[in-house]
């Protein structure tokens, strides 16, 4: 089966993994992902993943409790690396193989980031999974899934939400919101936006990068979404 995108980059939020919890991981979201996305990988479609650190520590959040701003985004960052390390096991649990990398270097459980291995890596049907953002404080995982894609030469970056889409208002609070099906890279910054920061969606602008943003939670959505079919909000130029 010939699917619209060859190779993709999956952003998914570290809260995205709480599944009924209040903190941590939950083990059936986690696989029920993995399940997903060895689905996909199974088609032949080369995948890279950036994952959040929220479900176990936010580091704006972290700032405002009196933490340093620097430290407290270098401990989200380590959160990442278990996110990370968490997907790569359910992962490899589903025979899919895998290649954990991270910007900040702990050669004990991840390789170095070096942009060449990692697309050697897609080449050869590993799934890559990137951990600790960008390795630099004052930058989201948002603006690291965008910069990792940009490098790797992806087809487009797949924002797994709980929302089906972007909408003009937050829908979980306005049963009247209305879903756009397109959105301008302009207009998402104009309006302001939040599902992505504003420095992931100007470098994605700038690089002419597509980003779908979808509820991940959906059963069969993922496929979908990288077959072309019109699930989600398209942001593009």
């Amino acid at each position: 089966m010939v699917m619209k995108y060859n190779r993709i980059l999956l952003k998914l939020s570290g809260e995205a993994l709480l599944g009924k919890n209040s903190y941590g991981i939950d083990n059936d979201r986690l696989n029920i992902y993995a399940g997903e996305i060895t689905e996909l990988h199974n088609k032949g479609v080369e995948i890279a993943i950036v994952i959040g650190g929220g479900n176990i520590f936010r580091g704006i959040s972290g700032s405002k409790d009196g933490i340093d701003r620097v430290q407290a985004d270098y401990m989200g960052m380590l959160a990442t690396v278990i996110n990370g390390l968490a997907i790569q096991n359910a992962l490899e649990s589903n025979g899919t193989p895998t290649r954990l990398q991270s910007a900040i270097k702990m050669e004990s459980i991840a390789e170095p980031f070096i942009k060449r291995k990692a697309t050697r890596h897609l080449e050869k049907g590993r799934v890559v999974i990137f951990a600790s953002g960008t390795g630099n404080p004052y930058f989201t995982t948002d603006s690291a899934a965008v910069l990792r894609a940009i490098e790797i030469n992806a087809d487009v970056i797949l924002k797994g939400t709980r929302v089906d889409g972007i909408y003009n208002e937050d829908p979980e609070k306005n049963e009247k919101a209305v879903k756009f099906e397109n959105i301008s890279f302009e207009e998402t910054i104009k309006k302001g936006i939040k599902v992505m920061d504003t420095t992931a969606f100007t470098l994605s602008k700038e690089n002419e990068l597509p980003i779908i943003v979808f509820d991940m939670n959906t059963p069969g959505n993922l496929t979908k979404v990288v077959n072309g079919e019109k699930v989600g909000t398209k942001v593009s130029l």
